[in-house]
C-alpha cells in the first residue's frame, strides 16, 4: 500500500507490505524495521527498530490528529492512486454506499439492517494484513442494508453496506 502523508506541514510517502511474519515498510525510499499492533480502538502500539511508541488517533470534525506520548500532530493520508479530481457528495441528502477501502476480510458486523446510525459510527470491521479496521457510517440516518456477511473476503471498491 502506498501512501502519501502529511504531518504538522512535512510531506511523507510510506509503502507498507504485509509479508510473512511481519511488515515491509519503505518511508521516503527509506527502508524501516517496524512491527505494529492495534491494541485498541483508535490506538496502535508501534516498534521502530529499538524503539516502542503508543499512537493514538482522533478525528476533530474533517482532521485527523494523532498523538504520540504527549505530543499533537496534524495528520493527512492521501492514496496516491485515488483520483485527485473525484466529486465527492457535499451533503447527507441520498443514500450513501460504504466502500471497501482495502482488501480484506469482514470478522464482524457491529449493527442490524434497519438501525439508526450516526456519522461515524462503525458498522463493520475489516481485518487486512492482521489489523482490524472499523468501516464508519458517512452521514446520519438509517443502515438500508448489508451486502456482505461476516467471514467474506473483500476488495477494494466492494460495497459493503448502504446508509439511507
Amino acid at each position: 500500500m502506498l501512501h502519501d502523508i502529511t504531518i504538522n506541514g512535512k510531506n511523507f510517502r510510506l509503502e507498507l507490505n504485509g509479508a510473512n511474519p511481519g511488515w515491509s515498510c519503505r518511508l521516503n525510499r527509506k527502508e524501516l524495521e517496524i512491527d505494529a499492533v492495534l491494541v485498541g480502538p483508535h490506538v496502535l502500539s508501534l516498534r521502530l527498530g529499538a524503539s516502542s511508541y503508543e499512537i493514538k488517533s482522533e478525528h476533530v470534525g474533517s482532521g485527523l490528529y494523532l498523538w504520540v506520548g504527549s505530543q499533537r500532530y496534524a495528520a493527512e493520508v492521501h492514496d496516491p492512486r485515488s483520483f485527485r479530481g473525484r466529486a465527492r457528495p457535499s451533503d447527507d441528502r441520498g443514500p450513501r454506499r460504504i466502500s471497501a477501502p482495502m482488501p480484506g476480510k469482514v470478522i464482524r458486523i457491529l449493527i442490524r439492517e434497519g438501525d439508526q446510525v450516526e456519522a461515524g459510527c462503525g458498522i463493520l470491521v475489516v481485518e487486512a494484513m492482521k489489523m482490524q479496521n472499523e468501516i464508519k457510517s458517512p452521514k446520519r440516518g438509517r443502515l438500508a442494508q448489508i451486502l456482505v456477511g461476516e467471514g467474506a473476503a473483500v476488495n477494494p471498491g466492494d460495497v459493503l453496506a448502504i446508509v439511507e
